[in-house]
């Protein structure tokens, strides 16, 4: 059985507003263009619609009904993109889950989530049986399906939730965020006011599905009717060579895929002369790293993207320019920009105030979810003031008359050493500025109801004890780490963001073996 396609088919004002709304109107604008593209495989809107409603239909079949929450076990495949608008078609709340995840973490998360069947591509089906939940209906979207085709997209609420992402958690446990279809229509219809996507672009995925990024790539460009094209790690050997082959104009990622491309050699300038957009989000952006991919890509805007997966995705942005002042570089790292006009901010100070220019950053309005899956963990996340309700980001920023934010750290960047307030973004920074290293990230390890720091850099390697007598000229001698220790590369969690965690015990492991500068 086919369903069906014709523009008039999503007209149904049911779906205005809606996050599969965005690709249903993709399909209204470009049904025989690519929606994405896997490994050099295309995929059509036509096709992915189908797909996608004849997965809905094996699920539902699967569950004996209207399963309300759908959990999708893939990775950047067309099995995990068609499973993900299957859900979304059905209804249900989406779960993305990652087959690299350690099965414990997916479990738990099935079951926080209360998940009622689960879709997986050919990655997730071979996770799927560690996972330990064979009470959950499994519908292989790469396999042969049964069940009759759904007939359209379900109609939703704006307050139903169209997805929830799992964070950690300061218990161990991964907490759940809901977003709802009225805050990711109020973010798009934002982003669809700044940016100029259209049927002509290419959007690089560098985030997996679990990372709230990945709903920009794909939304964006499915709401413009343009298309997605994973980026397999294998691209960075030769990354100019695989944006214009794949013709991508937009790319989106973490500020360290800045450090992979420049060993690859791919931030010559000019290499990335194809691109019109490069956006960056989920920690600090460097000026260097910056300015070095600008250079590579002299006809892309280049953007600084801040926002925690509780406002939904992003809520503010910054458009390097020559015409920003040097101090606005709080540390080397790039402004973030101003709040989305949408939103409304407050700086909270230490001692309850929000009527500085500097504090922790709290934000309200429309992007913002209605708490946690676990209600528990909202103790402590929310002030109530002004008689609104402002999600604590936990994140320190700097205020400029024009609007203007500047990143100054988390709040709990800020560790006892000695009796001195160290600040390790500060540390890491200083480390960076040192002759020969690259990149650089500041850690502490608690010691005897203090602190022992520990940086990590990338670049030339140089012995500890000679980077230390540096640092002394900078720092004062409690921030100074004690150990400076050279690595290839950071290691990544599977968001591509530095494994601060994966750090902290190779710290502690480097410490309680005795190793130390003299």
């Amino acid at each position: 059985m086919t369903a069906q396609i014709s523009e008039t088919s999503y007209a149904d004002p049911r779906l205005d507003g809606s996050l599969h709304g965005l690709f249903l109107r993709g399909l209204a604008l470009s049904a025989d263009r690519e929606c994405f593209r896997v490994d050099g495989h295309g995929t059509t809107y036509a096709e992915a619609h189908r797909a996608a409603l004849a997965l809905a239909g094996a699920v539902a079949d699967a569950c004996g009904g209207a399963p309300r929450t759908v959990a999708v076990l893939g990775s950047k495949s067309g099995g995990a993109y068609t499973g993900l608008l299957a859900a979304l078609y059905l209804g249900a709340r989406a779960v993305p889950l990652h087959p690299d995840f350690p099965a414990a973490r997916n479990r738990a998360v099935l079951e926080a989530s209360r998940t009622d069947a689960v879709i997986a591509d050919e990655r997730g089906v071979a996770a799927y049986e560690a996972i330990g939940r064979p009470d959950l209906p499994l519908v292989a979207a790469e396999q042969p399906l049964s069940g009759e085709p759904l007939k359209e997209p379900r109609a939703v609420r704006p307050e139903d939730t169209a997805y929830i992402l799992f964070t950690s958690g300061s218990t161990g446990r991964p907490k759940g965020v809901p977003t709802t279809h009225r805050a990711a229509d109020s973010y798009f219809r934002t982003l669809r006011g700044r940016y100029d996507f259209g049927l002509g672009d290419a959007f690089t995925q560098t985030f997996d599905l679990t990372f709230d990024c990945a709903m920009f790539d794909l939304f964006c460009a499915w709401g413009a009717g343009a298309r997605v094209v994973p980026l397999p790690m294998r691209a960075y050997r030769a990354l100019p060579e695989f944006l214009a082959e794949e013709r991508i104009t937009v790319w989106f990622s973490t500020p360290a895929a800045i450090a992979l491309a420049r060993r690859s050699g791919a931030l010559a300038p000019g290499a990335l002369d194809g691109l019109r957009w490069s956006l960056f989000a989920g920690e600090p952006l460097h000026r260097h790293d910056a300015e070095d991919w600008r250079a590579a890509a002299p006809h892309s805007t280049v953007e600084n993207l801040y926002g925690p997966t509780e406002l939904t995705v992003t809520v503010t942005a910054h458009r390097l320019s020559q015409a920003t002042p040097d101090e606005r570089y709080l540390g080397g790292v790039v402004p973030i920009g101003p709040v989305h006009a949408s939103l409304d901010h407050v700086l909270l100070a230490p001692d309850g105030s929000t009527d500085g220019d500097e504090g922790e950053l709290c934000i309200t309005g429309p992007q913002m979810f209605d708490g946690y899956l676990d209600p528990a963990e909202n103790e402590g996340r929310f002030l109530d003031h002004d008689g609104r309700r402002w999600y604590r980001t936990g994140d320190r920023v700097r205020r400029w008359p024009d609007g203007e934010i500047g990143y100054l750290g988390r709040a709990d960047d800020q560790v006892q050493v000695q009796g001195w307030r160290v600040e390790l973004s500060e540390v890491g920074h200083a480390v960076r500025a040192l002759d020969g290293v690259e990149d650089a990230v500041a850690v502490a390890v608690p010691r005897a109801g203090s602190h022992e720091l520990v940086a990590f850099y990338t670049g030339r390697p140089t012995e500890s004890p000679l980077l230390a007598r540096e640092l002394i000229a900078e720092l004062p001698r409690a921030m100074v780490p004690r150990l400076l220790v050279h690595l290839a590369e950071f290691p990544m969690n599977a968001n591509r963001k530095i494994d601060r965690s994966a750090l902290r015990s190779r710290a502690l492991t480097l410490l309680d073996s005795g190793r130390a500068r003299s």
